[in-house]
């Protein structure tokens, strides 16, 4: 018995330790810079297929408007039409943000999947990128909106 949930909590800190990556500030270049835009650009188009996909079987539980978007901000304020060069700006994030019930908002969602996230520290900075390499984006998305849909309470 101990062995089993030995297994399940050390399987569950894999899965949770191969989501992200860490980058060191020396380690951000133009190279970098590319991943990260690939990666917000094909989430782009992932939540677009997603939130047509999903959106009758929300309305049918009863969660109305589901939104599923790819949300960027700077410290908490999102700032409309970021670019590359804005990826390495202290507090910089892009996630895959979730919503449903609500206004059309992008400034609300009831939850997330961080796509990269740069912050600064005292003397040098530091990122955590998505590892699309060892995880699949749409399977995590929609792994969250089925338990969304699970959830009797409605979150």
């Amino acid at each position: 018995m101990f062995n089993i949930l030995k297994t399940l909590f050390s399987n569950q800190n894999d899965k949770d330790n191969d989501a992200y990556i860490t980058v060191q500030e020396n380690e951000m270049d133009t190279e970098l810079r590319n991943k990260i835009f690939k990666l917000e650009n094909s989430a782009k188009a992932l939540t677009q297929e997603i939130q047509r996909k999903y959106a009758s079987q929300f309305k049918n539980s009863g969660k109305d408007n589901l939104k599923v978007w790819i949300h960027r901000d700077i410290d908490g304020d999102e700032i409309e039409f970021l670019t590359l060069e804005r990826f390495f700006t202290k507090e910089y994030r892009s996630m895959v943000a979730i919503n449903f019930d609500g206004e059309d908002s992008d400034d609300d969602f009831v939850t997330y999947i961080q796509l990269w996230y740069y912050f600064g520290g005292y003397r040098k900075g530091e990122g955590t990128l998505y590892n699309s390499a060892k995880r699949n984006l749409k399977a995590d998305i929609e792994e969250v909106l089925n338990e969304i849909l699970s959830d009797k309470n409605g979150i």
